[in-house]
């Protein structure tokens, strides 16, 4: 996955609340063109949409608790590429 798409999902989010519409996994396949199920399945954006989901009408100590979980998550995942990236540069400089 990359951060184009991560910021497509995201903007499809803040789009939708910008419109007063209500956030939802359908709502934003249309507006990024994406699967429902590829919105379902992948862990990052399926805490990004559910993330903007339940903070669509308050802005409270939670919503910046799951704001901390969904960047928490995205950090993680970019963490664990890196980490591959750097053991493939590794193996391709001893051989």
């Amino acid at each position: 996955m990359t951060s184009t798409v991560l910021n497509k999902v995201e903007r499809a989010c803040t789009d939708l609340v910008s419109d007063g519409q209500r956030i939802t996994f359908a709502a934003v396949a249309a507006r990024t063109g994406l699967a429902r199920s590829t919105l379902y399945r992948n862990q990052t954006l399926r805490a990004l949409v559910e993330h903007h989901r339940r903070t669509e009408h308050h802005d409270t100590i939670i919503a910046i608790t799951d704001e901390l979980t969904t960047l928490r998550t995205a950090v993680e995942t970019l963490a664990a590429k890196v980490r591959r990236h750097d053991t493939q540069i590794r193996q391709l400089t001893r051989d």
